[in-house]
Parts: C-alpha cells; sequence; structure tokens
C-alpha cells in the first residue's frame, strides 16, 4: 500500500459482467434443480402406471436421482478446479438438461432410472458451484443479498415443487415435469457462456491426480446411506437384512474414506477445511435447518391427506404459502443484515421456528386450512432467516479458493439432513400411531363404560338408519375414529419434538465467529 491506497495485487478481484447478470445466470440452473428434488414425488403413481411398475418399484426415481446428486455434491471443489469452474458449471447444466429430456421420453422404468441418475450427476454441482460463484462474485458488503437470492431457490424450491408437480401432472402429463426443464437449462447454459468467468486464483489452483480411490468410497457410503434412509421405512429398517447390510457398508466406507482422503495429498474431498471454526458450525446448522426443513415439508401434506382427507393439489396448495413467507425472509435478511449482528438475526429465526412447530403441535382433525397457514408462512420466514447469514457466516473466515470444497460440504450435509429428517419424523410418526392404538385399543372393552356407551348409541344410530342391528358397522366406526385420533397424536409429537431441536440452535449460532474482514486469496482471513 502506497500513500493509503491499496495496489492491483491486493485489490479483491471483480468479474467483468454485472454481479445480477451473473446471479441469473447460476441460479435459474440450481432453482430448476432443486425444484426437481421435490417435484416427481407426486407423480409417481402416474409414472408406475404409465410405465407398468408398481409404486414400490417407482420409488427408485426419486431414490436414484438423490444419490447421484449426492455422490457429486462433496466433490464440486476439487472438480471445479480439475475442469475449471466456468466450464465444469455449463457441462453439468447441459448434462442435467439432456437428461431431463431423456426422462421426459422414457418408455420403461429402466430408462428412466437411468435417466434420472444421469440426471441427478449433473445437477449434485449446480447447487455448491452457485452459491460460490455468488459469494465470490458480490463484495463481501452485499454477500448478505447475493445469499437471499441464493436462499430463494434453495429454500422456496423444494416446497413449491410438489405443488408445482402435482398440477402439472393432472393438467397435462407426468412427463412435462422433466420438459419443463429445458428451455430453462438452454437459457441457462447461454448465460452462463456470456456473463461467467474463473477467478484469476482458481485459474492457478491445482487439482492433482484424479483420486479414483476417494471417489469410489465416498460413492459407497454416501449412496448406502442415502438407500437406507430412502428405503428404510418400507423395509421396516434394522428387522431387514438389506438395511442392516447398507447401515454396515456405509460405516465402514465412511470409516475408511475419512482415513484416506486425511492422508493424501490432492483428496476429492478436502476435509482439512473443517479445521476452520465457522465452517464446522455452519455443517452443523446446516444439517440440523435441513432436517427441520425437509421434516416438516414431507409429514405436513400426509397430516393433510391421510387425516383430513385433502386431495394432493389441495394439500400442496396450503403448504405453498411457506414460499411465500421464504421470499419476504430472503428480501428481510439481504437488507437487515448491514445493520445488525447475523447472529442475533440467525438466533431470531431459530426461536420463531420453535415457535411455528409449537403452534403447528396444536393441530386437530376439525381444524380449517387457513389455521395451518399462519404458521406454514411464519416457517418459510424463520427457515430464511436462518439460512441467508448461516451461510455467509460459514465461509467468512475461509479461503476464496476454498469456496468451492465450503460450499459442496455445506450443500452436502443440508440434503442429508433433509433425508435423515424425512426418514426419521417419517418414522416415528408410524411408531407413534402403533403405539396410541395399542393404548387406545386397550380400552375398547365391555368393562369401559364410556366405550359401551358409544358403542350403543352408535348401534341405535345405525339400525334405525338401517334397519339393521348395526354392531360390526358400530365397530368400524369406533375403530376408524381411534385410527384417525392415534394417527393424530403421533403427529402432534412429531412437531413438538422439533421445538426443543430448534431452540438448541440459538447456542451454537452464537459460537460464530464474525470475521473482520474479507478472507484474501491464500490468506486465511481469521
Amino acid at each position: 500500500m502506497a500513500n493509503g491506497t491499496p495496489t492491483a495485487a491486493a485489490q479483491p478481484w471483480k468479474p467483468a459482467a454485472n454481479p445480477w447478470l451473473i446471479a441469473a445466470a447460476v441460479m435459474s440452473a440450481t432453482f430448476m434443480e432443486v425444484l426437481d428434488t421435490s417435484v416427481a414425488n407426486v407423480s409417481l403413481t402416474h409414472i408406475a402406471g404409465s410405465l407398468s411398475a408398481s409404486t414400490d418399484e417407482a420409488t427408485w426415481v426419486l431414490t436414484s436421482y438423490l444419490v447421484s446428486n449426492a455422490v457429486i455434491l462433496p466433490a464440486t471443489g476439487w472438480l471445479g478446479r480439475f475442469f475449471g469452474r466456468r466450464r465444469f458449471l455449463i457441462t453439468c447444466i447441459t448434462i442435467f438438461t439432456i437428461a431431463s429430456a431423456l426422462c421426459g421420453v422414457a418408455n420403461s422404468l429402466g430408462f428412466l432410472i437411468f435417466a434420472r441418475i444421469l440426471q441427478g450427476a449433473g445437477g449434485g454441482a449446480l447447487q455448491p458451484v452457485a452459491q460460490a460463484i455468488l459469494l465470490e462474485t458480490f463484495p463481501p458488503e452485499k454477500r448478505g443479498q447475493a445469499m437471499s437470492v441464493y436462499a430463494m431457490g434453495v429454500v422456496v424450491a423444494p416446497i413449491l415443487g410438489p405443488t408445482l408437480g402435482g398440477w402439472i401432472t393432472d393438467s397435462y402429463s407426468w412427463r412435462w415435469v422433466f420438459y419443463i426443464n429445458l428451455p430453462i437449462g438452454i437459457a441457462a447454459i447461454f448465460m452462463c457462456l456470456r456473463f461467467l468467468e474463473d477467478p484469476p486464483y482458481l485459474k492457478n489452483a491445482k487439482a492433482g491426480k484424479i483420486d479414483f480411490t476417494g471417489f469410489g468410497l465416498l460413492a459407497l457410503w454416501i449412496g448406502c446411506l442415502q438407500i437406507l434412509l430412502d428405503k428404510g421405512q418400507d423395509e421396516d429398517w434394522f428387522s431387514s437384512n438389506f438395511i442392516r447390510w447398507l447401515a454396515f457398508l456405509a460405516v465402514v466406507g465412511f470409516v475408511v474414506f475419512l482415513a484416506w482422503e486425511l492422508t493424501r495429498d490432492h483428496p476429492i474431498v478436502n476435509l482439512q477445511i473443517l479445521k476452520d471454526r465457522n465452517l464446522t458450525i455452519g455443517v452443523l446448522l446446516n444439517f440440523s435447518v435441513g432436517a427441520v426443513l425437509y421434516g416438516t415439508t414431507a409429514v405436513l401434506p400426509q397430516f393433510l391427506q391421510l387425516l383430513l382427507g385433502y386431495p394432493s393439489l389441495q394439500a400442496g396448495l396450503v403448504m405453498s404459502p411457506r414460499g411465500i413467507g421464504a421470499i419476504v425472509g430472503s428480501m428481510v435478511a439481504g437488507r437487515i443484515l448491514t445493520k445488525v449482528d447475523g447472529r442475533l438475526w440467525m438466533a431470531q429465526g431459530a426461536v420463531v421456528l420453535g415457535v411455528t412447530m409449537y403452534l403447528l403441535g396444536g393441530v386437530n382433525l376439525d381444524m380449517a386450512p387457513g389455521t395451518v397457514l399462519v404458521p406454514i408462512i411464519i416457517s418459510g420466514f424463520a427457515v430464511t432467516s436462518i439460512f441467508v447469514p448461516m451461510t455467509t457466516f460459514s465461509v467468512a473466515t475461509i479461503k476464496r479458493e476454498n469456496m468451492g470444497d465450503a460450499a459442496g460440504l455445506t450443500s452436502l450435509v443440508r440434503n442429508l439432513g433433509g433425508s435423515v429428517g424425512i426418514s426419521l419424523v417419517t418414522a416415528l410418526v408410524t411408531r407413534s400411531t402403533q403405539a396410541h392404538q395399542a393404548l387406545m385399543a386397550g380400552h375398547m372393552t365391555n368393562l369401559d363404560a364410556p366405550f359401551r356407551n358409544q358403542l350403543s348409541s352408535l348401534q341405535h344410530a345405525l339400525s334405525i338408519q338401517s334397519g339393521q342391528a348395526g354392531q360390526s358397522q358400530a365397530y368400524g366406526v369406533i375403530y376408524q375414529t381411534l385410527q384417525q385420533q392415534a394417527g393424530l397424536w403421533a403427529y402432534v409429537e412429531q412437531f413438538r419434538m422439533l421445538v426443543p431441536i430448534c431452540l438448541l440452535l440459538v447456542p451454537i449460532i452464537l459460537l460464530f465467529k464474525k470475521a473482520k474482514g474479507p478472507a484474501p486469496a491464500g490468506a486465511g482471513g481469521h
């Protein structure tokens, strides 16, 4: 520095194109990819019928995508250095778009699963690469705004996915769930070719030789874990030999993967960056927020459909306002983070999220759709209140050339958190329903006066209506009520279980270290 002016070498790199044009280019592709993680869920029965497959077989359409997607996520930093981030991103968007077209024309389940594996592999890099590009493109004082744009894609897309997928499938065909990716993908490719460029410190980075062993171990443990989480409930968890073998391979593969990667000069996944305190806290928070977000997104529509009798499209429409709350939360966070401490904003988001889980714990079988809308909208606001500053703080003290590695790890744990959240909450709802049903069935005996009175009243009412004794019908009505009440208690318990989990995020959030300045290339920035 001479005469108080920074030298050219000390000045931060700036892209030639407008940062907002770059954001539009990378986020259009990312929104499309995140949407595809959930948009096909409601189309499974249509896909199964069209391709002459069972519903259980059709679930591999979802599982295959999630597995291939998860395997690529943590390796995106290395792949970006090896191929060049711009070239790598454009190639991934191209693969994703072509695979979407193949999904749409598939005439057999096997071909569709193959196309989904290809689609997941192409789409796996889009989230972390988009995050890294946005963090590098925008100056530190505007990173909150950049992450608010990123949050709109990563948080809003999986919320809108089931509703959009249901509407497209009912109005047109399940094939259009995949065809809608084509124009967006083509536009994203042209925009990336026009506006995107690699920063100089990334051009000089060395990726080293391909770590085939590390990549194989990564695919083994993540693939086994993802299939275990996705199929565990259907296979009755550890009562199944298939699930036990998956768990064994996942644990062994993970341990060997850690030992291998920590001793390589050029690992496929740079685990050394987890020495950074902020990134480690960010990984833990991403996992937790992903579990709460995806877990509630999965079980709320189930509650509305199974217990309240909503059609799938109406259940999706009731869930959609969470996207409105998320968009508002992203916009507010992007502006307010320049004025308040991001840690305090995240803490209030965690508290508000806990309050919404408490409100959802008050659901009942007589409520109107409007009753659940308020907590749903507020929960969308709360999630993005956490997510936007959390993404910025996680990489605040990371070297700029390690942004890709950090983004890959945080995206992976967020998706794994989502898978764990869905599997855990769904399993607990099922087990809790069975437990409450067994408990209440113990009162359905002639020795119980309220049961005798209810049975007698129902028999009398049904005999007047049908002209017959109506005893079996009366038992049927009571058993149906018992199932509904047992299911209701199960959902209430799981929502209430999430309250302390949300509140426990507050002390973890406060452990974040606020960066004193941007981390320059080649410096730690601590």
